[in-house]
């Protein structure tokens, strides 16, 4: 069955697109799906800001499962393009899970790749033990300062 015949239905009607789902319909070209990207939504959890040369991403709140996927396309979006300069600012953090530790080591993975620069702000203790004892620390060293993370020359880049 090719994808063009697939139908997903739920209670609340069909899934694939359309007028019930409140997702735009997928645009066919050439026998393949096209998806329609829509800018990053808003966030309580996220604002985004340019100082000294970088985006700094300044996470807020709690930082769990729904906040992680508000966070995430805005993430990528920032991650996507060559040599990306990012800052990202826990600062206003309140609570941190493993889904915020995701975001992290996908942030850290997207700008290497990309040969960017990425660092980190954190001085709440909690979010700092995590990092601790997950090893993140080794690899994306927290500063206790925006200024301090503008001023560090390039991320770790080694392996836990």
């Amino acid at each position: 069955m090719s994808i063009e015949h697939a139908q997903i239905h739920s209670p609340e009607g069909n899934l694939q697109g359309g007028e019930r789902s409140g997702l735009p319909s997928p645009t066919a070209a050439g026998g393949d799906v096209v998806v329609q990207h829509e800018p990053a939504a808003r966030s309580p959890h996220l604002r985004t800001r340019q100082a000294g040369g970088y985006t700094v991403l300044e996470f807020a709140g709690e930082i769990d499962i729904l906040a992680a996927a508000e966070i995430q396309p805005r993430l990528d979006e920032v991650t996507a393009g060559p040599g990306p300069r990012v800052v990202i600012d826990l600062t206003d953090v309140e609570f941190f899970d493993c889904s915020g530790l995701r975001l992290l080591y996908r942030a850290r993975r997207r700008v290497l790749d990309q040969g960017g620069r990425i660092h980190l702000v954190c001085t709440h203790p909690l979010t700092l033990r995590v990092l601790r004892l997950t090893g993140l620390h080794k690899l994306l060293p927290p500063c206790s300062t925006l200024e301090a993370a503008l001023g560090r020359p390039e991320a770790a880049s080694g392996t836990l």
